[in-house]
């Protein structure tokens, strides 16, 4: 008996002498994940739906701007407390590609087809 009510006396410090401990976080991801790939196959006058198949459905679609698309990508890594924030806007005329705005550059050395 005493055996027992010494390890369960001991446990908490022999945990906290172990070092501290963090409940389980997982990664958060929402939105659109636009790759520099996907950005360089884009080109001035592709359709919508050609556009579409590139990067997907976009995010926000707003009815007051027809000619606006948003893809907005926000990540929260487990192990880190920063946000990875990504947000790309493509514009239309139209119906037409007309250009791509945001903080992801097409990739460096590929050919647009």
């Amino acid at each position: 008996m005493p055996r027992i009510l010494t390890l369960i006396l001991g446990l908490p410090f022999l945990v906290a002498a172990c070092g501290k401990l963090t409940p389980y976080r997982m990664e958060i991801q929402q939105g659109n994940f636009v790759t520099p790939e996907m950005v360089a196959q884009l080109s001035p006058g592709l359709t919508r739906d050609q556009v579409r198949f590139v990067l997907g459905t976009p995010l926000v679609s707003d009815i007051f701007h027809e000619d606006r698309w948003d893809y907005v990508f926000v990540r929260q890594r487990a192990s880190k407390q920063e946000v990875e924030y990504r947000r790309i806007a493509v514009f239309f005329q139209e119906g037409r590609l007309k250009r791509v705005e945001g903080d992801v550059a097409a990739a460096p050395g590929k050919d647009k087809q």
